[in-house]
């Protein structure tokens, strides 16, 4: 079978755009496509990369602070308790005639440390002395905290106050 030169060059024409078809097809088309891909893999990474950043800089100050209270607890003196301190608080407060009760209580925490946990009623107690206290105790920079604080208003003496309140720290181990 002999082709003539026409068809010739439509064979090689055909043959020609059928390997640009495969080429564009099974090459080009698909590079770009992986391309497309990883640009958007790269952006959602670049997202991530910045949270971890962000996150590790986050760990790195609570942690600063972890220390921090680590301290202060490790510098308390020897022989502190968190009762006698409420208890030395509320005699410069002016509070101490008011406390109903104190019920300490503590449980074994992580790594050995031990939380400590005093809770206390105070009743027919005026709001400035309160809070008195209260700023004697949450300032006192000895890693002291108050977890709970309930205020209700006295039903027996007018524009006094009874309140039980969870001052918490922890022990060392």
């Amino acid at each position: 079978m002999q082709l003539g030169k026409r068809e010739k060059l439509f064979v090689q024409t055909a043959g020609l755009a059928v390997a640009v078809f495969c080429l564009l097809q099974f090459g080009v088309f698909p590079v770009l496509a992986d391309r497309k891909h990883l640009q958007k893999s790269i952006v959602t990474k670049e997202k991530g990369l910045a949270e971890m950043v962000r996150l590790s800089q986050e760990y790195a100050v609570l942690k600063g602070r972890s220390h921090t209270a680590e301290d202060v607890i490790r510098r308390r003196p020897p022989g502190f308790t968190l009762f006698s301190f409420l208890e030395k608080a509320a005699g410069k407060a002016g509070v101490k005639r008011h406390i109903k009760y104190m019920k300490p209580s503590s449980a074994k925490g992580e790594g050995g440390w031990k939380e400590i946990m005093v809770e206390m009623k105070l009743d027919k107690i005026s709001l400035k002395r309160l809070m008195d206290y209260l700023i004697l105790i949450e300032l006192s920079k000895k890693a002291i905290q108050i977890r709970r604080c309930a205020v209700t208003d006295n039903k027996g003496q007018k524009g006094t106050l009874d309140v039980v309140l969870q001052a918490v720290t922890f022990e060392a181990p």
